[in-house]
């Protein structure tokens, strides 16, 4: 019986993160700390373009996740600058479109998510946040264009130069490197 648990335990176990890598305390740190210091730099920098400008929206909510891809897996092909900047401004546009073509929200939000998808297959910006990205506008009423250039590209412009300067300054290199 006591067998049995044991086996039942460890074949499970990789449903409940059982698959994640082991991660240092110091890595932990130092990416949780970056995603700190990252995110306030961003959301201080553009609450204040917005205010510059008279612009209330200068906050894109799903900043967050794409902050746990450059901060956390700067490595990843989905947390390098293109994926971000590119995937995060398509998947608003893809969203808005919809949003201003599409006046069912439950038909929207599907295909601005399915199209932004296709898009950074398309353009090789794949970034998962991104089709929160689309969803978001679509459950917002985004229905102007500006909000793909700001708070969305801006946003993720900054995240990404936060995220070379924080990973650089702490021994992580990012974006990666064309291979030699």
């Amino acid at each position: 019986m006591r067998h049995t648990a044991k086996y039942l335990l460890k074949r499970y176990s990789f449903y409940f993160g059982g698959d994640q890598p082991a991660v240092s305390w110091a890595e932990r740190f130092r990416s949780s700390c970056g995603a700190f210091v990252g995110l306030m730099l961003v959301l201080t920098l553009a609450k204040y373009l917005g205010e510059l400008s008279g612009i209330d929206e200068w906050l894109m909510a799903s900043l967050g996740a794409s902050a746990l891809l450059v901060f956390a897996l700067p490595g990843s092909p989905m947390a390098q600058p293109w994926a971000v900047i590119a995937g995060n401004t398509l998947s608003a546009l893809i969203g808005i479109t919809a949003a201003n073509l599409i006046k069912e929200p439950l038909l929207a939000m599907p295909i601005a998510a399915a199209a932004s998808i296709l898009g950074m297959f398309v353009l090789r910006c794949l970034h998962p946040p991104a089709a929160a990205v689309a969803l978001i506008v679509v459950l917002g009423h985004v229905t102007h264009y500006r909000y793909a250039a700001f708070p969305v590209m801006v946003d993720s412009i900054l995240l990404v130069m936060a995220g070379a300067i924080y990973s650089n300054m702490t021994g992580k290199g990012y974006p990666n490197r064309p291979m030699k």
